[in-house]
């Protein structure tokens, strides 16, 4: 069963569509994360163009997000006032990120600067959860206490001025690295279509030490702003949304979100995150891969629109 894409320009088989988006709409409740990382390089690798890829995905992170953010804020589980900071951070990096998708567009660098990007910051984020992981369930195998990281310990971050109570993370901290983490992640959304939850929770945990209790809601609900305005963003300014793919992925992504949190809460602490890590790693080598072996076609024909 296939299904015209109008702006990616091909046809696809729609189950197969559907199973991606619900793969990683699964994942999304279950880690915490908007699942962006994940989906725009299973688009590409299933030929649909890198451009289309990264603006229609944040479009699944979008639905996936908000999947799983209503479950969370059902629960209790998110900060709103944390995540407001995150958002506002979020907006104005967004902003500059579509600026520089555009500029690189023009320049014909958008496919090699967005499989870069993945690599290294795949490579980089799993690498370092996945052997802080193995470490924290080795201890819990020799019955080793691990080290707490409470909600108050000091480390350089918490001498930062302007700061804020957030009463529901039990933290005082600074606003100027929870918004800059969020104006980071904004950016990332708008050039790599990710919702950014695969750095935006690692570093809540290990550099703001926000209890992981709160961080997967909190990050859920930062994701579900910024990605929706780097959608509309994208599809006002670039034209790359493809409104048929985006349906579909939401569709599949909103049902898997749900099952996925449920199963993610079954799951220890570490457990999460060594296998976080290590879908984070499989992704990366498999992009380093593409970019390493020579193409099957060394030329291709891109078709650009003409401004009469």
């Amino acid at each position: 069963m296939t299904v015209y894409l109008p702006i990616a320009e091909l046809s696809v088989n729609i189950l197969i569509i559907l199973g991606m988006g619900a793969a990683v709409g699964f994942l999304s409740g279950m880690f915490g994360v908007g699942g962006g990382f994940l989906i725009t390089p299973l688009l590409i690798f299933y030929n649909i163009p890198p451009v289309v890829a990264v603006a229609t995905g944040a479009n699944q992170v979008v639905a996936s997000s908000i999947s799983g953010a209503i479950t969370h804020f059902r629960r209790g589980t998110i900060d709103v006032k944390l995540g407001t900071v995150l958002l506002c951070g979020g907006l104005v990096g967004a902003s500059v990120g579509v600026w520089l998708f555009s500029i690189l567009r023009r320049m014909g660098q958008l496919d090699l600067v967005i499989s870069l990007l993945y690599v290294v910051l795949l490579g980089s984020v799993g690498g370092l959860m996945l052997w802080e992981s193995i470490g924290a369930m080795r201890k819990a195998a020799k019955n080793q206490p691990t080290p707490l990281r409470r909600p108050g310990q000091h480390i350089w971050i918490h001498g930062l001025p302007l700061k804020m109570r957030f009463k529901k993370s039990k933290i005082y901290l600074s606003v100027i690295p929870v918004a800059t983490l969020g104006f980071c992640i904004g950016i990332l959304t708008s050039v790599m279509g990710v919702g950014g939850g695969f750095i935006m929770v690692p570093a809540m945990i290990y550099l703001l030490r926000i209890p992981t209790s709160v961080v997967v809601g909190t990050s859920l609900f930062q994701i579900v702003f910024v990605s929706a305005y780097t959608v509309i963003v994208q599809a006002s300014t670039n034209y790359t949304v493809d409104i048929v793919l985006a349906f579909v992925l939401m569709i599949a992504g909103v049902i898997g979100a749900q099952y996925g949190v449920r199963v993610g809460q079954r799951l220890r602490g570490e457990q999460l995150r060594a296998l976080l890590a290590l879908l984070v790693l499989a992704v990366g080598i498999r992009l380093a891969i593409e970019l390493v072996i020579p193409p099957k076609d060394i030329y291709s024909v891109v078709s650009t629109g003409l401004a009469f």
